[in-house]
């Protein structure tokens, strides 16, 4: 679904990413793993198309998408959930989840299967995005990247700041979109893209991992593998 060749990117004078490749196939989480100021965030924003790369490729869903905008990758089928959510504080749940579905043709519904995973934004459609708890807020920015039923999902850190219910929460909807796919989709399964810091959360989910520092990628392998491949310790040094 997603390949990603080489990719170049600097801010100012600085090399932020150095020679990223990557894939992330459908139906399968990828998780990028490493310390803070390791470049993750960086990488899924260039994959957004927020920030510009130097050099290197992205092809998404067999198309070269390196120098289309934000806009057209959306449309193309990519949901995005940034770090720090970034919701509409003024906004309704139910008004940030329609903004979700803004290139939809109109009149397009809210997916009720959305409810089903997170079931606490249907007793909260009224209430301002501002007004919910940060746990409440991720939940939030996962469904509306889910609701116009993408074929890639980014994931940038959702378990910063939540409370450990939510997370196993979070980690549970992961798990099932990946294995069984979104109803409101025609039963796709997306391929997931984690940044995260959390290793015992990344290591629950992953089917493939990436390790980086420094703005390259230096170990990669089967989710399986983390442990033996001491992934922990190298997170550590």
């Amino acid at each position: 679904m997603l390949t990603v060749d080489s990719l170049h990117q600097y801010y100012g004078g600085s090399h932020i990413l150095r020679n990223v490749s990557l894939e992330a196939r459908a139906g399968e989480v990828t998780v990028i793993l490493g310390r803070n100021g390791v470049g993750k965030t960086t990488l899924l924003k260039a994959l957004m198309g927020v920030v510009a790369v130097k050099s290197g490729q992205i092809r998404f869903d067999g198309t070269d998408v390196t120098r289309l905008t934000p806009y057209e990758r959306v449309r193309r089928g990519m949901g995005y959930v940034p770090q720090g959510r970034e919701i509409f504080g003024r906004l309704t749940v139910e008004e940030n989840l329609r903004m979700g579905l803004a290139y939809c043709p109109a009149r397009t519904p809210i997916p009720q299967e959305l409810f089903e995973l997170f079931p606490v934004l249907k007793q909260m459609l009224g209430r301002r995005g501002g007004d919910l708890s940060g746990g409440q807020q991720q939940q939030l920015a996962i469904a509306r990247a889910l609701a116009a039923g993408p074929k890639l999902v980014l994931l940038d850190e959702p378990t910063e700041g939540i409370q450990p219910s939510i997370i196993k929460d979070i980690g549970r909807v992961i798990r099932g979109l990946a294995e069984r796919g979104m109803p409101w989709a025609g039963g796709r399964r997306p391929a997931i893209l984690l940044v995260e810091q959390y290793y015992d959360f990344a290591a629950e989910l992953a089917d493939q991992y990436l390790v980086m520092e420094r703005g390259e990628v230096v170990q990669r392998g089967a989710g399986r593998d983390m442990a033996t491949d001491r992934v922990r310790e190298r997170m550590s040094i």
